[in-house]
Parts: structure tokens; sequence; C-alpha cells
């Protein structure tokens, strides 16, 4: 029975290795949008929105989580292939995770004082879940649903009213569950694209049809559902957004 070849992008969303291009491969685009959507969806939420500071806070977790927490993933084992140096990528994790911790520190300084333990906890979270400290204790589907799904929408919330609300643990859950089916849709994945050498086999239907099992088809489905929901939270958060303008 013959084994189909692997497949070659470590990602859907990866660009051809060199140049710019290993830049916008780290940036887990999709992945990116879909949680800076929670922050949105937590803000649109709130009795009180502020515009203002929700484009702040959109702007710290864009330079924490999708430049600093990702350039972190990328110096363990290169998931992404990219041939950025271990310089250029510790140089770009300290550079957004500062100017993010500064975004957070003016915040505390203009805002209020109580935004101090989300900056603190955020900081922690990129830095812990990416370089799997503790022994990756922190790097599990768990605490992916937790840092990535619940904290964004609940830091979102509290930056407009200072306060949560029912809602605000409603959504955060909400958020958090769909983080969850973002992992178990991602890891296989992941294990087809950056592990799988070959794929080979067959399944038989009830019917008689035989169909040819190989990588592309077994992440296919999974591909397809993950697209389908960046877009569809991008989209919700958008919605939510422009029912507080």
């Amino acid at each position: 029975m013959a084994a189909s070849r692997r497949l070659e992008r470590p990602a859907f969303y990866a660009l051809r290795p060199g140049g710019w291009r290993d830049v916008v491969t780290v940036l887990h685009l999709p992945y990116t949008a879909w949680h800076l959507s929670y922050v949105a969806i937590g803000a649109a939420l709130a009795p009180t929105f502020h515009g203002g500071r929700l484009l702040a806070a959109l702007a710290a977790f864009f330079l924490a989580v999708g430049i600093g927490a990702h350039a972190l993933d990328e110096l363990q084992g290169r998931p992404l292939r990219t041939r950025l140096s271990d310089g250029a990528l510790r140089a770009m994790a300290a550079a957004s995770l500062t100017a993010a911790i500064g975004i957070g520190v003016a915040g505390c300084v203009i805002v209020s004082a109580t935004l101090l333990p989300f900056v603190v906890l955020g900081a922690f979270l990129a830095v812990a879940y990416n370089l799997e400290l503790f022994g990756g204790r922190l790097h599990s589907d768990a605490w992916f649903a937790l840092a990535w799904g619940a904290f964004p929408v609940l830091t979102g919330y509290w930056a407009c009213a200072l306060t949560l609300r029912v809602e605000a643990l409603l959504a955060a859950a909400a958020c958090a569950a769909l983080s969850l089916g973002q992992r178990r849709l991602s890891t296989p994945v992941r294990e087809l694209r950056r592990r799988t050498e070959a794929v080979s086999g067959e399944q038989r239907l009830r019917d008689g049809t035989v169909r040819t099992l190989d990588a592309q088809g077994l992440a296919a489905p999974l591909e397809g559902a993950l697209r389908a929901l960046s877009v569809g939270v991008v989209l919700l958060a958008g919605a939510l957004v422009g029912t507080r303008l």
C-alpha cells in the first residue's frame, strides 16, 4: 500500500522560508487575530465601552502574544522552520514584551492601578507558557485555554469596566472552550505537518467504497475548521464592537 508524502509546510499559514516571510510566519496571523478578538469581545460586553482603552489593549496583546510569545515559541526547536537567528528572535521577544508592558504600565497610571495584576499575569504567561518553564506544566491544553482564551476576555472587559460581572465570566468560559477546541484541532495537524514523514492506509465504507488515506486528506477537515473558526471569531468580535460605536 503506497504511503503519501509528508506535508511540506509546518502550518497552513506558513510562507516560504527566508527574509520578511519568516517574520510574517512567526506572527501566526490567523491565530493572533483570533485571540485578539477575545480582547475585543470582552471590551464590547462591558457596561461602559472605551474605544481608546480597547485599542491600547489590542496593541499590548498583539505585541505580547502576536510577536513576543510567538518569537519565544519559535526559539523552542524551530517548529515553523524559519531562518531567523536566535538573536533576532530574542530581540523580537524582548522588544515587543517590553513595549507591551509599557502600554500596560501607562494604563495603570492613566486609567487605574487595578490593571497592574493583568499586566503582570499577561507578561508571566507569555514567557512561562512559550518557554515551557516549570517543566512544561503550563504548556497544556487547559493552560492554553485559560491563558489565550479566558484571560484576554477578562482583560478587555476590565480595561473598560474596571470590574467583572457574570457576563464577563460567561464570555471568558466560552472563549476558553473555543480555545480548547482550537487546541484539539491544531494538535493533530501540527503532528501531521511537523512530525509525520508519511501516511499510508485506506478507509473502507460499508457501501464498498475505498478511500486512500493521506496526510493532506487527514489535515484538510481539521484545518478547514480552524480557518473557519479564525474568521468567524474575528467577525463576531467586529460585530459586537460595532454595536458599541
